[in-house]
């Protein structure tokens, strides 16, 4: 089976914002970029994620304004990370225990070096042979 480190999107492509922008101007920059999550960072390091069901369960559903509240109120944290040289079926089978649909990817020395969405994993299994 193929390694998530094959698969994954690296750590140097990731999209970031700083803990204190606002939820709004974080989403602007999703839809812009056409993705599904955003990292948050504090002093230039990562610190949790924001993903759309975050926008959706912890903003709009609790009535929250978006200009008014931070990503760091409303992210996800600390990111579930899975060893780059796990396999892409492990990478959703955790997925699926944890009900979460982004995981980051660890290296060797546990630093995030990616990460691996379900979208990912839809894309890589529509992409295999058919029998």
């Amino acid at each position: 089976m193929v390694p998530v480190k094959s698969f994954m999107v690296p750590a140097d492509k990731f999209i970031t914002v700083d803990r204190d922008v606002n939820v709004r101007q974080a989403a602007e920059i999703m839809r812009a970029s056409g993705i599904g999550s955003i990292f948050v960072t504090r002093e230039g390091k990562i610190i949790g994620i924001l993903t759309d069901t975050d926008l959706v369960r912890r903003l709009v559903a609790a009535g929250l304004e978006s200009t008014q509240t931070t990503v760091e109120q409303i992210m996800s944290a600390p990111i579930l990370c899975i060893d780059e040289n796990k396999t892409l079926l492990d990478a959703n089978d955790l997925m699926a225990k944890e009900h979460i649909r982004h995981l980051g990817v660890s290296g060797a020395g546990g630093e995030l070096v990616g990460m691996i969405s379900v979208r990912d994993l839809v894309v890589f299994l529509t992409n295999l042979p058919r029998k």
